[in-house]
């Protein structure tokens, strides 16, 4: 019985493989989906921060954030069509996007530094507040994630060579089979 797992995860991760080869820009949307996920999860967190703060810009960095993420999605969708070249200017409008994300977590980091180091009433994060730390922890998550899906979407051609590069045939056991193949054209 193990054998027959081990076969069957053997063969699964042939599969997978065989289907990463023939779409590698798959790999970076799975990065990009994992930051989307990331951000939407915790937004009530940052909902929370901006309603505390109530800094300049904070909620507009928040929809921002949003709407970029799922355009992103839309413009990665149409920069690899299925057996068409890849549409060049979606694939900048995608990169200009994740640039954005980045920027605009950038800016809600700054205000929540902003407001805990201000001299004049700093917000103090403590138990009732400490919604306001696990946003800023979130967002520093998200631009790292968002970063690395940046890169790989550069990096595609160079994934897609390497994954060239892996044998993913399968090996014909020439003796049984192709007896039995004999025999049966026999009878």
């Amino acid at each position: 019985m193990s054998k027959k797992n081990n076969r069957g995860l053997k063969e699964a991760l042939r599969k997978m493989i065989v289907s990463l080869k023939r779409k590698p820009q798959t790999i970076p949307m799975l990065v990009l989906a994992v930051a989307f996920l990331v951000y939407s999860l915790n937004l009530t967190h940052v909902s929370d921060t901006t309603a505390k703060i109530q800094s300049k810009g904070m909620g507009l960095s928040g929809f921002c954030t949003m709407l970029f993420s799922m355009l992103s999605f839309v413009c990665f969708l149409n920069a690899y069509p299925h057996r068409k070249k890849t549409n060049i200017p979606m694939l900048v409008l995608m990169l200009l996007m994740v640039v954005g994300l980045i920027f605009c977590d950038t800016y809600y980091m700054g205000c929540i530094n902003a407001a805990i180091s201000r001299a004049d009433h700093p917000i103090v994060v403590d138990q009732n507040t400490i919604y306001i730390q696990q946003a800023f922890d979130m967002l520093g998550v998200h631009r790292i994630i968002l970063a690395i899906g940046f890169v790989l979407v550069l990096l595609v051609p160079v994934l897609r060579k390497m994954l060239r590069k892996i044998d993913t045939s399968l090996a014909v056991e020439e003796g049984s089979e192709m007896a039995s193949l004999h025999l049966s054209q026999e009878d």
